[in-house]
């Protein structure tokens, strides 16, 4: 290695010590922006082709970026709703505003990846973050809950139309001896509902059935039965419905009979929504629902039964489901005699105007309400690359797909999108400032190099004199 190739040397370290601070320099201008992926510079010795192993020279060195896509900044609490950020591995896929004809937005064909969450909702409701990128995904229909297409995701403020009810989901204890008003310690039987004042029995004792309670028996069924779940369920026009229910025990079970027998129960519903002693008729839900010695629920088998034509009101609802699921209605003892309800919901609604929008931490962007309810609007479009550091980087804090990154896998695969935040740039501002030094160290003494190398020079030339 003679002189001229060692300046040339010091030359090339001289460059990959300016191409090292050009990417600090980047890293400390980007430490405050959302999702930046730090460049970190990876040194590379060349040596020349006539080298030996006697004789092995220095070469020279070249300097190679390195990316720190797989490393996670830390997450920062915004408030703002539609903000989110990835708890783990993957990118948000965005696509890029185009223009905008006939009132209708233009967007990009190809797809781009990035870690910057900082979405909000612009004037046409698309989601936008901060580097210009629309967020994709799949839209959903608000009341089925089906995806409807895929793109970048437009939050409608339209009214949400209303829901009727259909199902009831309902779970509860009703106890092994209610507490009516005609119980009595001393008269065995008496907590049973038994024959009303006009002689009806409305009592359905197994499978399933159809009975009423006239106005003129109401007030002797009140007292041979128990207040059960009372809720409001909905029109299709959105109207509220006022519901009451009563459970009635209508028979005692007998394990020592030939057959056995079960306590059996029946449900009545107000064909009214005020309820009066006098004036109330009540129709019997049409199912004998059996408990065995244990309390258990015997029959019917299934997890759910249907309401025929529930109608309150002259309102017909139609048929509704009751569902209870597997265990939830029991026949267990209680000391009050009423009945302990776990669980009572519905699925119906009335009509409502978007109040505001947030994230899941499943990837669903949520709309809330005026009507109180939380509706999936859009499912986010999160992926992941086998080698994310093969991505290639763009502007805005998006990246392009190459072929060292691979195909991006759509799912996110264990990663948990969290709402209200955004993650923020994983550059260490110490690690700068310390990797700056090395590198002002680094790089004068590569011009010591040069320096000494003109002086070996300029005394070479001085030796004919």
């Amino acid at each position: 290695m003679d002189v001229f190739t060692a300046l040339q040397t010091a030359v090339s370290g001289l460059k990959a010590q300016s191409f090292s601070l050009e990417n600090i320099s980047g890293n400390i201008a980007n430490s405050q922006t959302t999702g930046f992926k730090r460049v970190d510079t990876s040194f590379v010795d060349l040596v020349a082709e006539q080298s030996t192993p006697t004789r092995q020279v220095a070469g020279t060195v070249a300097a190679n970026s390195r990316l720190t896509t797989t490393i996670q900044g830390s997450l920062n609490a915004t408030e703002v709703g539609t903000n989110m950020a990835l708890n783990g591995d993957g990118f948000f896929v965005v696509q890029t505003k185009t223009g905008d004809a006939n009132g209708q937005t233009a967007f990009s064909t190809g797809d781009l990846y990035t870690r910057r969450g900082d979405f909000a909702l612009d004037k046409d409701g698309y989601l936008v973050n901060g580097g210009g990128s629309y967020l994709k995904g799949n839209s959903l229909d608000p009341v089925t809950g089906q995806a409807t297409g895929e793109g970048p995701i437009k939050v409608s403020n339209s009214v949400l139309p209303a829901r009727p009810t259909s199902s009831i989901t309902y779970s509860a204890n009703l106890p092994k001896t209610p507490a009516t008003t005609n119980a009595s310690a001393s008269v065995p039987g008496s907590e049973l509902l038994g024959t009303l004042t006009s002689g009806a029995n409305p009592a359905i004792l197994s499978g399933t059935g159809a009975s009423t309670v006239s106005a003129a028996d109401a007030a002797s069924f009140i007292n041979g039965s128990i207040s059960g779940p009372s809720l409001t369920a909905y029109t299709a026009s959105g109207g509220p419905v006022g519901i009451q229910t009563r459970w009635a025990k209508v028979q005692n079970g007998d394990a020592a009979a030939s057959p056995a027998t079960n306590d059996v129960w029946n449900l009545f519903y107000a064909n009214q929504s005020t309820v009066s002693s006098t004036a109330s008729t009540w129709t019997n839900a049409g199912t004998a629902f059996q408990f065995n010695s244990s309390g258990q629920l015997a029959a019917p088998a299934a997890t759910s039964v249907t309401i025929p034509a529930l109608t309150v009101d002259g309102v017909n609802l139609g048929n509704i489901a009751l569902n209870y699921g597997s265990g939830g209605l029991t026949g267990y003892t209680a000391s009050g005699g009423t009945v302990t309800t776990n669980t009572l919901t519905q699925d119906g609604y009335t009509s409502g105007t978007l109040n505001s929008v947030s994230v899941t931490k499943d990837g669903k962007v949520a709309g809330t309400y005026s009507n109180g309810n939380t509706v999936n609007l859009a499912s986010i479009k999160v992926v992941q690359f086998n080698n994310s550091d093969g991505l290639k980087s763009n502007s805005s804090g998006n990246y392009e797909q190459t072929i060292e990154s691979g195909t991006p896998l759509v799912g996110l695969n264990g990663t948990s999108v969290i709402g209200g935040n955004v993650e923020q740039s994983n550059t260490d501002i110490a690690s700068e400032f310390s990797k700056m030094i090395v590198t002002q160290q680094a790089y004068s003494a590569n011009t010591k190099v040069i320096s000494t190398s003109q002086d070996m020079m300029t005394a070479l030339i001085n030796i004919i004199r």
